[in-house]
């Protein structure tokens, strides 16, 4: 089982809508609490209304005491409280917390608010098993100007002392081939990624956090479960469907195949 705490988007495109279609290409169970809500489609995002956090709290005390998942992770969280009242729950949390730090949508609508970003990135983080933030996010987050591979690896350094196990910086945002960092304190990993020229790249984040997210419950390793998540969003961006007239979806049917020979580097 795999539980989400996220976002809704009614396009089907991103938030727990790509999740749980993530976890169900997995093969995993999943479960979804609802944080916010959001007017969206291709196009635009019109609307976002962010629920009471109280009522976050109830849907997770509901799912945790019922099904307990095997891994969790969140998306947009919305406001102060609702980042608060997670943090509070995550410290009892007996499975891994994954935190893809969603603050803007691929239209530029903000999805949590600036004081509760500082929230996530002092309460939330320590709490964290890993976190997944694109390059803007990390930026954002640590401070750090990021244009090079050195930049990615003082960032990644940064988000550790922030206190959470594992840090995965995707590097999309950068130029050349979009290589990703994952760092921990045993070392570091870097894996590998296909530049596709294409606009069809809505909920990536979403689905690469989710991926992730379904491996561990799965219970595979974190490397393995980043490698396979890394392998599935490449394929995902690739097959895109030609939905909507705007930024369109990913194909959440793609294939999940063993990664590559080579697909990753790992280093001390």
């Amino acid at each position: 089982m795999a539980l989400t705490i996220a976002g809704s988007d009614p396009s089907g495109g991103a938030g727990i809508q790509a999740d749980l279609k993530t976890f169900h290409q997995f093969r995993v169970y999943g479960e979804a609490v609802l944080t916010l809500v959001t007017v969206q489609n291709t196009r635009s995002v019109s609307r976002v209304e962010i629920l009471s956090a109280d009522l976050v709290v109830q849907q997770i005390e509901a799912v945790i005491g019922d099904i307990p998942p095997g891994a969790a992770k969140t998306g947009a969280l919305g406001s102060v409280e609702i980042v608060e009242v997670v943090t509070y729950l995550a410290k009892s949390f007996t499975f891994p917390l994954i935190v893809d730090p969603v603050m803007i949508s691929k239209h530029g609508a903000r999805l949590i608010s600036p004081e509760a970003e500082k929230v996530l990135k002092c309460k939330l983080l320590p709490h964290a098993f890993l976190v997944t933030p694109n390059i803007p996010e990390a930026e954002s987050l640590t401070g750090v100007r990021i244009r090079n591979d050195d930049d990615l690896l003082a960032a990644a350094r940064r988000l550790l002392e922030f206190g959470c196990s594992h840090a995965l910086i995707k590097g999309g945002h950068l130029e050349g081939e979009p290589h990703d960092l994952l760092l921990s304190s045993t070392g570091k990993t870097v894996l590998f990624g296909r530049r596709v020229n294409t606009t069809r790249t809505h909920g990536t984040g979403c689905t690469y956090s989710a991926a992730i997210t379904a491996g561990l419950a799965l219970g595979v390793s974190l490397s393995e479960a980043c490698q396979r998540a890394k392998s599935y969003i490449q394929s995902a961006i690739e097959s895109a469907p030609a939905l909507g007239r705007g930024r369109g979806p990913l194909n959440h049917f793609a294939n999940i195949s063993e990664p590559p020979d080579r697909p990753y580097r790992s280093t001390p």
